[in-house]
């Protein structure tokens, strides 16, 4: 009986040690960004493991170079969020509910549009953008960054949607409800979670896009960071504590999502796999 129970807890403790020793490696590099942005006088690979003293001035020349561009990151990021929740989130109650003949290849080819690189989706809105006048301004830069998500988004609510108990819907249009007022007053607040899931996602995609930026922007004028950090780094790069403080910002939003939103991205995530 000892042998039998031993065998099992010695599973469970190596199981528990790769799982740690896989999570130590996946965030090293994170470790090693952060102990560089803390370490601004030395080079990259003379920077000491632990930083026997902290100096934050790469944290302040960051924020006095890329201050900016955060805040354009964040704008266009929330926006990118908005128009995206506004498209995705009726394609998907459509694709879910009404019936629509195709439905599996819709879903099929939108899945589709992921492959597709994005220097050939920014190459072909260039020029279309060029004759809309939305070069270089955040409207544009919004709606690029929008289709980032737009087909995750889709997938990941028509999935929630589907199991969205029929009764539910029927009983609101019994009681005088047309098809958008069920949908804004009864679906929407039943697929809180994957909405908030949808749109974080949305939100990750935009705010670490730098195809778009770099391929609709020529000007300085709509900069978001990862367009900042991009032209922080030449060919001969001495201040990699500015570097790397600027990466840890720039992180720092997007970390600070996750966790809040965890539970909301559980549920979301699993809340249409199940009818």
């Amino acid at each position: 009986m000892a042998t039998c129970t031993s065998t099992p807890s010695r599973r469970r403790w190596g199981s528990t040690l790769a799982g740690v020793l896989i999570l130590c490696v996946m965030l090293f590099p994170l470790y090693w960004m952060l102990d560089t942005a803390l370490q601004p006088a030395s080079g990259l690979l003379q920077v000491d493991p632990v930083p026997s003293r902290l100096d934050l001035s790469g944290f302040s020349k960051a924020l006095g170079d890329q201050g900016g561009h955060l805040l354009t990151s964040l704008a266009v990021s929330l926006g990118a969020v908005v128009l995206c929740l506004a498209v995705s989130a009726p394609a998907a109650y459509g694709l879910a509910r009404f019936g629509l003949r195709g439905t599996r290849t819709i879903v099929f080819g939108t899945l589709i549009t992921q492959m597709v690189p994005g220097i050939v989706i920014a190459n072909a809105l260039y020029d279309s953008y060029v004759e809309l006048g939305l070069v270089n301004s955040y409207f544009g830069l919004m709606l690029a960054d929008s289709s980032l998500g737009i087909p995750f988004s889709i997938v990941l609510m028509r999935s929630f949607m589907l199991s969205i108990p029929g009764e539910v819907i029927e009983a609101a249009q019994m009681d005088g409800a047309g098809p958008v007022r069920t949908f804004v007053r009864v679906v929407l607040p039943m697929s809180r979670n994957a909405l908030i899931t949808s749109g974080l996602f949305a939100f990750l995609f935009s705010w670490s896009d730098f195809m778009f930026a770099l391929t609709l922007n020529t000007t300085d004028d709509v900069k978001p960071v990862t367009l900042g950090i991009y032209q922080y780094i030449g060919a001969h790069v001495g201040d990699w504590g500015s570097v790397m403080a600027a990466s840890v910002l720039s992180a720092v939003p997007a970390a600070v999502l996750l966790v809040l939103a965890q539970k909301y991205i559980a549920a979301g995530i699993t809340g249409g796999s199940v009818k």
